[in-house]
């Protein structure tokens, strides 16, 4: 098989065609290759002699007169039934990155010619691949299709895609993220891009095309990561400024093509629960006590306090920052609560000014302030529990209070920023223009403009529930949404 194919399969394939005289002349691939990765061509032509005709008509012109000859519409249908049969193959229970496309891997037009006509031996209703038989004046007399033989690579399946890399990304209001996590639970890659999904969400309750279009370009980015690792099962999620903009659908739907995957809307709790489970399941056991402890996550449109409590003593290897899933992916009990408020949010509500002014920081203090009483009294009571604090603004206050040049998660990963630390930065931060702020050590482009109504989220959250310190994570939904997704594959 490797001489026919000119090179070793990389894949599992079943024989589906062979000439009269038992030769191989078609092959079904598996929709996966061994290492994971979606394959999106199904039947491959092997038969040397006609792979060399189907090339000369090829490089004569073959595909531009196949496109001119056959009706795009009915091209446009085989793709259709050529995808479906290949996803047919796709065990259901598959979460990671799946094959896409149609014959040949493209969605629409004529691509390979070899792709259609391997389809049209096979059994394939497509008209491309019996346009080249007639161009070729192919004796079908001379090929049998294996009896039973196609579609039995499906029916063994292929690939165990349970196992292997799993990965999470965020389409959140500031920033899209992306982490992606061995099989055995170790990290492989985190990356984050400010895009600002949610700019000007908070008046027009609408998505701005401009930052679809960042956004869009950033997963398409992170679409190649996940190929390059071989990921096997994937979630995508988006948070506030999807829930909150009537045209959501324009980016939901732009957001699957370019990932492969379909991407989920999580309400407040749900998105609590999953920050919850990554900023708790590695804490060290010296830095949280017994009981119940807060977790607050500073996104760009919304804010989640979450309570609930810790798993027990981190294992050994959390240190080492492998992801060992807990029971459930993160399902145990918590209370949360979502305020409709983030550094974006609070920005382009209430500070305009560059610096802010006095009046503007009173008015968005007192609003926050107002918020976090009202989820006080909806959180179950809390004894002196410790504060976790998540999401860039808390990363970004520890980088200015180690005085960090350069992003390091060692030292910020279970930093911990004094109340104390958290109100002198909100001064000193509010007194500045964004260009002082940027000329910071330790702040990033995109962060600048919005941190001040972050660092007054964090000093209003610690005055409110009168928390003295706050336990910076670097773990957080990204690390409860790898988690789960891990659990999952163990069970």
């Amino acid at each position: 098989m490797a001489r026919l194919l000119g090179r070793p399969p990389s894949g599992r394939y079943t024989v589906v065609v062979r000439r009269v005289d038992g030769t191989p002349a078609v092959i079904e691939n598996a929709p996966f290759l061994d290492d994971g990765r979606p394959m999106p061509t199904r039947f491959w032509l092997i038969d040397g002699e006609l792979r060399d005709a189907v090339s000369r008509l090829e490089a004569a012109g073959g595909v531009r007169r196949a496109a001119a000859a056959v009706d795009p519409v009915a091209v446009a249908e085989a793709h259709a039934r050529y995808g479906a049969e290949r996803d047919r193959a796709i065990p259901p229970s598959h979460g990671g990155p799946r094959p896409t496309g149609g014959v040949g891997g493209t969605r629409r037009g004529v691509k390979c010619l070899h792709a259609h006509i391997a389809w049209t031996l096979a059994g394939g209703d497509d008209p491309v691949g019996r346009w080249v038989a007639a161009q070729l004046g192919l004796d079908a007399a001379r090929y049998v299709v294996e009896p039973e033989a196609a579609g039995a690579v499906v029916e063994r399946g292929v690939v165990d895609v349970a196992l292997g890399p799993v990965a999470a990304v965020d389409c959140g209001t500031n920033s899209t993220r992306l982490l992606v996590v061995a099989a055995d639970g170790s990290v492989l890659d985190r990356r984050m891009r400010i895009t600002r999904l949610g700019e000007g969400v908070d008046a027009t309750r609408r998505l701005a095309p401009a930052a679809v279009d960042r956004t869009l370009a950033v997963l398409g980015a992170y679409r190649q990561v996940l190929d390059r690792f071989g990921v096997v099962r994937a979630r995508v999620v988006a948070t506030s400024a999807a829930r909150d903009a009537d045209n959501a659908s324009v980016f939901l739907d732009g957001a699957a093509e370019v990932t492969g995957f379909p991407v989920e809307v999580l309400d407040g709790l749900e998105e609590g629960r999953l920050s919850f489970a990554g900023a708790t399941a590695h804490v060290p056991a010296g830095l949280v006590g017994p009981g119940a402890v807060l977790v607050v996550d500073i996104g760009g449109g919304s804010t989640e306090l979450v309570v609930g409590e810790v798993p027990g003593p981190a294992a050994a290897a959390g240190a080492a920052g492998r992801h060992v899933p807990a029971a459930g992916g993160g399902s145990r009990p918590v209370s949360a609560v979502s305020l409709d408020v983030g550094c974006v949010r609070g920005t382009e509500r209430f500070v305009h000014g560059d610096p802010p002014g006095p009046e503007e920081l009173r008015r968005a203090r007192e609003s926050v302030e107002a918020d976090v009483a009202r989820a006080r009294a909806a959180l179950p009571a809390l004894a002196d529990g410790p504060l976790i604090g998540l999401a860039g603004t808390v990363s970004t206050l520890a980088a200015l209070e180690l005085g960090l040049a350069e992003y390091d998660r060692s030292r910020i990963h279970h930093a911990v920023l004094a109340r104390h630390a958290v109100d002198r930065w909100v001064e000193v931060l509010a007194g500045e223009d964004r260009a002082a702020r940027l000329a910071r050590p330790g702040m990033v482009e995109g962060r600048a403009d919005v941190i001040v109504s972050g660092a007054l989220i964090l000093a209003v959250v610690m005055a409110g529930f009168d928390r003295t310190a706050c336990l910076v994570s670097e773990d957080d939904i990204l690390d409860g949404i790898a988690a789960g997704l891990l659990a999952a594959g163990t069970t």
